[in-house]
């Protein structure tokens, strides 16, 4: 009989080899099989986060796991800021004629002195017929269908339950979410916003994009994106994150935003030569106003940009610029802030 562990399990008869010129069978070697090393016991099969664990430990693997929703924090250990998480859900892109279909509200306490999210989250996310059809486009973007929303409003009562007392609304590009809560909710343009797309540099803070999928993706979650609720689970837990470079939390730092004035300046006049240097700067360009602009966090930022302006753009001359001054009320909304010259 055939060794099984030579015939790889074909079966049959062993045919003898043909007789040498010496009449003997010429009988043939077999090779040194190969050594195959043994892998360490996996661990238990039955806990795929013990597997995760063990595979994440080797340096040539990631572990991507599903964010799963924080209803819960540890108590605060002090003082604490009253913070609203929100997004929506619209029909298109342009508030001024598009309308929601969708608002989610995470209500959280935040640790004065941490700024890490502490008691418990309340959550609000609720559907509403924007009156219009929705778009194939944004049904297969949101999952949002026509026969979901017919006949759906807003809980208003719950929605100026979670905003009452709030000492600031963060929003994951607030430049596209304010204007159109606004225009449904006027309470909304009782608050100060902060942008947690823009109000923190996340390219100095090592991420290659500011979009939420990939900051979570780089804190090794991923999630459903694109419903409104979901989207906010996301953010605070990005948020909840320590800034490698600002050496504080997300909430911290859109915290301190909150309390800052912002500026949109102008560069009024600038020589047509400027252009490359105004926007590898990160100036854009109003085409209404044919005017290139740019947006400054604090007065700081303001000083140095400038000092630059007269400097590089301006060659040494001085100008007059204009600027917006936009403080937490008003910024990232519609509306406009307070228009002055400033000589530079």
């Amino acid at each position: 009989m055939s060794d099984p562990q030579l015939d790889f399990g074909f079966e049959g008869p062993v045919v003898p080899l043909a007789p040498t010129a010496k009449g003997k069978a010429r009988t043939k070697k077999s090779a040194p099989r190969p050594v195959i090393p043994v892998p360490a016991p996996l661990a238990d099969a039955a806990s795929p986060e013990a597997l995760a664990r063990q595979l994440e430990s080797h340096p040539d693997f990631r572990v991507l796991r599903r964010l799963q929703p924080c209803l819960q924090f540890e108590p605060a250990q002090g003082a604490v800021r009253h913070v609203v998480l929100l997004d929506t859900e619209t029909t298109g892109l342009d508030a001024s004629r598009e309308k929601i279909i969708e608002l989610a509200l995470l209500r959280v306490e935040v640790d004065a002195g941490t700024g890490r999210p502490c008691g418990a989250v309340q959550v609000y996310d609720g559907l509403e017929d924007p009156g219009m059809p929705i778009s194939d486009e944004i049904a297969a973007l949101t999952g949002i269908s026509n026969d979901m929303v017919r006949g759906q409003r807003l809980d208003e009562a719950r929605v100026a339950e979670l905003l009452a007392g709030a000492d600031l609304i963060i929003a994951h590009n607030a430049a596209f979410d304010r204007p159109f809560v606004e225009a449904r909710l006027p309470v909304f343009e009782q608050l100060p916003w902060a942008c947690s797309f823009a109000d923190i540099d996340w390219k100095s803070e090592g991420q290659s994009s500011a979009k939420l999928e990939s900051l979570a993706l780089s804190n090794g979650w991923f999630y459903d994106a694109h419903r409104a609720e979901m989207d906010c689970h996301a953010l605070l837990a990005v948020l909840g994150q320590t800034l490698p470079q600002a050496q504080q939390t997300g909430l911290a730092r859109l915290l301190l935003a909150g309390t800052q004035t912002a500026y949109r300046l102008q560069a009024t006049a600038a020589p047509f030569e400027a252009k490359d240097l105004l926007k590898a700067r990160g100036y854009r360009w109003n085409a209404e106003q044919r005017v290139w602009h740019t947006r400054l966090a604090d007065e700081a930022a303001l000083q140095g940009e400038c000092e630059w302006l007269r400097s590089t753009v301006y060659g040494g001359r001085s100008a007059r610029v204009q600027l917006e001054k936009l403080h937490a009320g008003v910024k990232y909304s519609a509306r406009g802030g307070e228009f002055s010259q400033l000589q530079i």
